[in-house]
């Protein structure tokens, strides 16, 4: 079987020009659309795999039509675009390859005109498999290499953006902090690779303790967070309380032989002493060092507990209380 024949857009309102690329285009295999310039062609971009944009002796000088291909000419978005004008257009030939568009002068040699269209496709390919690349490269640039889940410095960016929101919109905003209990031990028995089981274990307990919305990161080393938009007390609680009994029942290392407990801080905004994200981060810290001191295997609110609070006179839980 062949391969699919590239399409190409032709824009035209004269239909002339278009009359003549269709005989020079045909032969190379190419599948032609000729439609006139219209507010909605732009959209049609996407469509096909180049765009051939025809303009006459009396286009504007502000090229608008043009600058609207370029609206959805990103890569991976929309097609390239060749603009085809007169000769005697200078000025707009100028200007078109001021703005980073392939342009060819009517009446064309079609060698060249051949030559530029396939310049356009490769250009386009080289820009969307960097934009591709780019974008891959974004995206771990977040992520914690081990367990998937979001690093400590995305995590941040997200805390502030977070919290300026709630700020913003007198929302709710909470944060739990995890740790794991005596993970030490773990490494200095079992050795990492086990260790790294168990980050990756805990990790897979916390994404499907959460929704979509959450923001999960690990904090560092057997210490995570979980940021909470749009999240009272009493829901951040609930939460809690589902990743840490989660922790305690699920079999972790090889052949299941560990069971692993974890210690958390819950903190929320607003309180009259959470006024910035990083006390809203300093007091599910306390909470969650409070929990280690007071014996692990428990979850803490930080104290004192807010006038807001659903969850009044909840302060800390063990796992194996009923």
């Amino acid at each position: 079987m062949g391969e699919k024949p590239f399409a190409l857009l032709v824009v035209d309102d004269s239909r002339s020009t278009a009359a003549k690329l269709v005989q020079s285009l045909t032969p190379e295999g190419f599948v032609l659309r000729v439609v006139p310039p219209a507010p909605e062609v732009p959209g049609l971009a996407s469509e096909v795999d180049l765009v051939i944009l025809c303009l006459g002796p009396e286009t504007p000088a502000d090229l608008s039509l043009v600058r609207r291909f370029m609206d959805v000419e990103a890569p991976g978005r929309g097609a390239p675009v060749l603009v085809v004008a007169p000769q005697e257009a200078r000025a707009t030939r100028l200007e078109v390859l001021r703005l980073g568009m392939e342009v060819v002068a009517e009446p064309w040699d079609t060698e060249e005109l051949r030559a530029r269209i396939h310049r356009c496709f490769s250009n386009h390919h080289t820009l969307s498999t960097l934009a591709a690349q780019v974008m891959e490269l974004q995206h771990l640039s977040v992520l914690d290499g081990l367990t998937q889940l979001h690093n400590h410095r995305y995590f941040q960016e997200r805390l502030r953006e977070e919290f300026r929101r709630a700020q913003r919109y007198d929302d709710a905003l909470c944060l739990i902090l995890l740790d794991l209990d005596f993970f030490k031990d773990v490494n200095d028995r079992y050795g990492h690779p086990v260790g790294d089981t168990v980050l990756v274990e805990v990790a897979r307990i916390l994404q499907q303790s959460v929704r979509e919305t959450d923001i999960v990161a690990r904090y560092g080393g057997e210490e995570f967070a979980v940021l909470l938009p749009r999240t009272h007390l009493a829901g951040a609680i609930t939460v809690a309380e589902r990743v840490w009994k989660g922790v305690a029942s699920q079999p972790m290392g090889e052949g299941g032989a560990l069971r692993m407990t974890a210690s958390l801080g819950v903190s929320g905004f607003p309180h009259r002493t959470v006024l910035t994200p990083e006390q809203l981060l300093l007091t599910a810290d306390e909470a969650l060092y409070r929990a280690k001191r007071e014996g692990r295997n428990r979850v803490c609110l930080h104290s004192p507990i807010p006038l807001h609070s659903a969850s009044r006179g909840w302060e800390s839980k063990r796992v194996d209380e009923k």
